[in-house]
């Protein structure tokens, strides 16, 4: 644990060749592209890890990912269990396609806290790189800098010492250690290794896991944080850990406790996703394909094709085969749900499940062994805000209107996935849902709609209307064509 907080993870996020390793590099002394064919070609192309001293002498963990397109599902790998995001954005590029796509992996994570680096200052004036990534990042301090030169790296740790003070920690999460393996690689008189972030709990010398899915028993020899061995790493920290007994591969996890494998989840994601849709689900640092079942508004269930280790209350990231890209992401309700299709009965026990609640009635119950923890009730003032969101129909104040505890009651709402972040406003779920429905009866009658016909359909202003549609355009409801938008791929027509 570092000194001054809880442990803490950064990853970095952003598109290739805009300096996230330079930069991490200019942040920690450490240059995380050890292979020898990264050197060579001058791209990320695993995880790279690094300890990072912020101001206050805390040491957070970092986590550098890959930028290329055909390498997101890494990225992804890396993603998973950070809890702050550093993206980078380069001066003389701007915003482009991976900074978006990294932008909605982080969004469907739930990690919507963390700091934007404009890098690479003294090559282009990087204003227009900054208004960009204002507008893909609303809320995030924007830092410039440029690796080379030194200048604004110092700006930018403290941007993250900042962030950091102010975010939450899995240190908190109580229940049994579980990590999520990204590396496994042996070492010449040491044995079997693997790294990854500590989900939950602690893991020491001399205690026994389970290697899942397989449940195969491996005894710990030894825990690294950041190279230096320690007595017990705990939550938050990026771990490895040298294993008796088992040979565990990238996608395995090291659990305390059994945990039952499931091909089946009921979810509530931030985007609706047309049934029968054939998609890849991105869980911890494995993957499956599966195919989707609506059940109504948000909530679906994935059928996936491989086995996940998945507990309530865990995130997701959901992309499409083809062409590849990322649809969303969203919170597991039941990690071991039965084959059901929609019903008034689901959707009342799923809505119940998404507040924190426990199921009632006759849902399919997980596995005895399986630990079925419920998601942390919200505190009075969280329930207040999200009737104010509700209340506020589509026209809730702007993000930066809120003091800052209401901030933080905002993510807490938008992580649970009980409130969306569209620009710079928070909307309750059920205002864009009817959007999307009043949206979608348009095109189907009238073939278009534009700007001024939505602003005067919900009687709002076009700020409001331009960030509505903005957001049906990356939910691919709408597409725009000129100054018009016609039906996206998922309009249901």
């Amino acid at each position: 644990m570092g000194r001054g907080g809880a442990p803490l993870t950064v990853g970095t996020a952003g598109h290739i060749d805009h300096g996230k390793t330079a930069l991490v590099a200019a942040l920690t002394g450490v240059d995380t592209d050890r292979l020898p064919e990264e050197r060579r070609r001058g791209m990320t192309i695993e995880l790279g890890y690094a300890a990072l001293e912020l101001p206050d002498g805390r040491q957070v963990s970092l986590v550098d990912v890959p930028g290329h397109e055909k390498l997101v599902r890494t990225m992804v790998a890396g993603a998973t269990g950070i809890d702050l995001y550093l993206m980078v954005v380069a001066a003389d590029d701007g915003v482009m396609p991976q900074t978006r796509e990294h932008a909605a992996v982080l969004r469907g994570l739930g990690v919507d806290r963390g700091v934007v680096a404009i890098t690479k200052a003294d090559l282009a004036d990087p204003e227009a790189a900054r208004a960009g990534a204002a507008e893909l990042m609303a809320g995030a301090e924007i830092v410039v800098c440029s690796a080379r030169t030194g200048e604004g790296v110092e700006e930018v740790r403290a941007a993250l010492g900042r962030v950091a003070a102010a975010a939450s920690s899995r240190a908190d999460d109580t229940r049994g250690a579980l990590l999520h393996v990204d590396r496994s690689f042996t070492i010449h008189g040491a044995g079997r290794v693997v790294t990854g972030t500590l989900w939950s709990g602690s893991i020491g010398r001399g205690d026994e896991l389970l290697v899942l899915p397989a449940g195969t028993p491996a005894r710990v020899r030894e825990v690294q944080v950041h190279d230096t061995q320690v007595q017990r790493a705990e939550a938050g920290q990026r771990v490895a850990v040298n294993l008796r007994g088992a040979d565990p591969v990238r996608g395995d996890v090291l659990a305390a406790e059994p945990l039952a494998a499931t091909h089946i989840l009921d979810v509530q994601l931030d985007a609706r996703i047309e049934h029968g849709k054939r998609v890849h689900v991105h869980h911890g640092t494995r993957e499956s394909a599966a195919r989707v079942a609506w059940l109504g508004g948000h909530f679906h269930q994935l059928r996936c094709e491989e086995a996940l280790v998945a507990r309530r209350g865990d995130r997701i990231v959901v992309r499409s085969v083809a062409p590849a890209d990322t649809l969303g992401g969203g919170v597991v309700l039941d990690p071991a749900a039965r084959r059901h299709g929609p019903g008034n009965d689901v959707l009342v026990r799923l809505t119940r499940l998404a507040r924190g609640d426990d199921p009632d009635g006759d849902a399919p119950a997980a596995p005895a062994q399986q630990p079925r923890p419920a998601a942390e009730p919200l505190p009075a003032e969280a329930e207040a805000l999200l009737q104010r969101l509700r209340a506020a129909g589509h026209e809730p104040p702007a993000h930066d209107s809120f003091e800052a505890a209401d901030q933080a009651l905002l993510a807490r709402l938008r992580h649970a996935g009980r409130a969306e972040r569209v620009g710079p406003f928070t909307f309750h779920p059920e205002t864009l849902e009817a959007v999307r429905e009043r949206v979608v009866a348009i095109l189907r009658s009238e073939g278009t709609i534009t700007l001024a016909r939505l602003r005067d359909e919900l009687g709002t202003s076009r700020r409001y209307a331009q960030a509505l549609l903005e957001h049906l355009d990356a939910q691919r409801v709408t597409r725009r064509v000129g100054d018009e938008r016609v039906p996206g791929s998922r309009s249901g027509r």
